[in-house]
């Protein structure tokens, strides 16, 4: 497993626990099943660190783009590991320069590592939605120029 992968995953557990728990985020961090394994790897560690502080930090711009695109589903009736999933997966799109179609491909793998059967069908549905709007935006910004 690659490094930006298992640090997705990282981060998606973390977001899952804050859920739950009245900590911050480096605190669980520091208590999570592989916690350990990430501070071995400082390349881990520092993308784990990056994505959670950027999704926390844009928590409500997240949520409010997946909501546009989840108009059959309120963002408080989402399963809450798929709305983690797409919460890092829509912070990596707004935030990242990694290429849409990587970012899509690793939450449908973590859905299907840690999610219902239909999950995937239902992220990858969002965030192409998500995706298809970020790449027609980008298109008319350079048409206005």
């Amino acid at each position: 497993m690659g490094i930006r992968r298992k640090g997705r995953e990282i981060a998606v557990q973390i977001l899952y626990s804050l859920d739950f728990y009245e900590k911050e985020y480096s605190e669980i961090l520091d208590d999570i099943a592989f916690g350990k394994e990430t501070k071995k790897n400082k390349k881990i560690f520092e993308f784990v660190d990056s994505i959670l502080k950027s999704s926390i930090d844009n928590l409500s711009e997240i949520d409010k783009k997946i909501s546009q695109h989840s108009t059959n589903f309120p963002l408080n009736k989402i399963a809450e590991l798929d709305r983690c999933i797409l919460r890092v997966a829509t912070n990596e799109m707004l935030y990242t320069e990694t290429p849409h179609p990587i970012i899509m491909d690793e939450a449908i793998e973590i859905s299907k590592k840690y999610c219902a059967e239909s999950s995937g069908k239902f992220i990858n549905g969002i965030l192409d939605a998500i995706s298809n709007e970020l790449k027609k935006k980008t298109r008319n910004e350079i048409d206005c120029h």
